[in-house]
């Protein structure tokens, strides 16, 4: 294929050499005449492993070169890969100067082109927000072009997944790849520039695709600092901390899996909170600072909180609620959040039902019935019987189970606002309805 790559900076020129290096001819493209005469003297404009070696080898058989001219760069190719920086503002707000201009710039070339007949695809590769495609960029193309996305032109987003130091070996062996497509033929256009590259390939909305490389690097950044603070701890305690991460990483099944990655409900339980606050509270006795760990627990009743919002936000004060241990298939209602959300509904005046096939107040003992006794003195009164009296009951249901029972007698469309709590079997069907609402989703 013939490629233009907008931005000469790390992604960009090892996205150009790479592609190159694969058969495509590739025209890279940049506002810095420096950065251009290194390429096309075959040097890479960045230091980074084999990319120097690449650079020299495919400018020299003429697959590379650059230029500053967007026109020409247009003109020469059939897809364009924008690779320009989005910095963060000083606020920490993304800075989408960069893109904005090299749009405005790629629409009105392929203004001039559009006699030409051949459709052009704009690739976005630069990182940036859920939305700025679509509500950005996608009318600057369309205001500069004069033509509609889809049909005169294509528009794809691939975010990149190169890390600085291994990104020609990244760009060779990804660990998937992502195309965030419009039509069905701007993401076959991209499928086309890797074909022969290993790994999963996902095809998804244009939103999905921003929101995935935001969602990995959150995610590295938190393992990282998890790690450090968790080894100042260890430290601190004369522990040997990469032992203890030895040991950790070797458990694929609880930690380094998809176990506890689905937006779901808070957390609870008799070990995850009283475990944290014993760590904090260590680290604290030890003069370490640990912002993340001490702040999980604050996170995880905001997400509480959230549920509350949501009831609220509905206006009806006629409330019931699907499940109250701590995990399914249980009675543990030691620090469940669902206990905890029904104190708060309750202190807040809510009109409570209740239902979980495993909890009876006649059948708690022990640490279960004072806790309860303790915490929601008044749960005998709201207690159901069964999952019918409950929705007789109710305006807004929030299900926070996944008992088959609950599950088949939850209705559709007509009835009270469903909160769903769990992420229900059914939650894409529901999101069309009237009365569904999801609590991270």
């Amino acid at each position: 294929m013939r490629v233009s790559v907008f931005g000469l900076g790390y992604v960009g020129c090892v996205s150009a050499a790479c592609l190159a290096t694969m058969g495509h001819q590739v025209i890279g493209v940049d506002v810095n005449q420096a950065k251009v005469d290194l390429v096309n003297d075959g040097k890479a404009p960045v230091v980074e492993e084999r990319i120097g070696e690449l650079t020299a080898e495919v400018v020299r058989t003429g697959a590379l070169r650059a230029t500053v001219d967007v026109r020409e760069a247009i003109m020469d190719s059939e897809v364009s890969l924008v690779c320009v920086g989005t910095p963060s503002e000083p606020n920490g707000s993304l800075c989408t100067t960069y893109l904005e201009r090299v749009t405005e710039q790629i629409g009105a070339a392929l203004a001039e082109g559009a006699k030409q007949g051949s459709r052009h695809t704009v690739v976005f590769r630069s990182t940036m927000l859920p939305g700025t495609c679509l509500n950005l960029l996608v009318p600057i193309l369309e205001k500069y072009v004069g033509g509609t996305t889809g049909v005169d032109f294509g528009v794809a987003v691939n975010p990149e997944f190169l890390r600085e130091g291994t990104s020609v070996r990244d760009f060779f062996d990804p660990p998937k790849t992502v195309i965030g497509e419009l039509d069905p033929a701007s993401g076959d256009t991209v499928m086309a520039l890797y074909d022969g590259l290993p790994g999963e390939v996902f095809r998804v909305p244009v939103p999905t695709a921003e929101a995935i490389k935001y969602a990995d690097n959150a995610f590295h950044g938190l393992k990282i600092g998890f790690a450090n603070e968790l080894g100042a701890v260890c430290q601190a305690l004369g522990v040997d901390s990469h032992q203890v991460m030895d040991v950790f990483l070797a458990d694929r099944k609880l930690n380094i899996s998809p176990a506890y990655l689905r937006p779901g409900f808070a957390f609870g339980g008799s070990c995850l909170p009283k475990d944290l606050r014993s760590l904090v509270h260590a680290a604290q006795r030890a003069d370490v600072s640990v912002p993340i760990l001490a702040h999980v627990l604050t996170s995880n009743s905001a997400h509480l909180q959230r549920a509350v919002e949501l009831v609220e936000r509905t206006g009806k004060r006629r409330v019931g609620l699907f499940g109250l241990s701590f995990k399914p298939g249980t009675d543990d209602l030691r620090e469940s959040p669902l206990v905890e959300l029904a104190e708060r509904l309750f202190g807040r005046g809510y009109d409570l039902r209740i239902h979980d096939a495993n909890v009876s107040l006649s059948r708690l003992i022990g640490a279960n019935r004072e806790y309860i006794e303790t915490r929601l003195p008044h749960l005998a009164q709201l207690l159901a019987d069964s999952v019918d009296e409950v929705l007789e009951h109710a305006e807004v249901c929030l299900v926070g189970t996944r008992d088959p029972a609950v599950l088949s007698a939850l209705p559709h469309g007509d009835g009270p606002v469903i909160v769903d709590l769990i992420h229900l079997p059914d939650a894409d069907a529901r999101r069309a309805e009237p009365g569904y609402m999801g609590l991270a989703w």
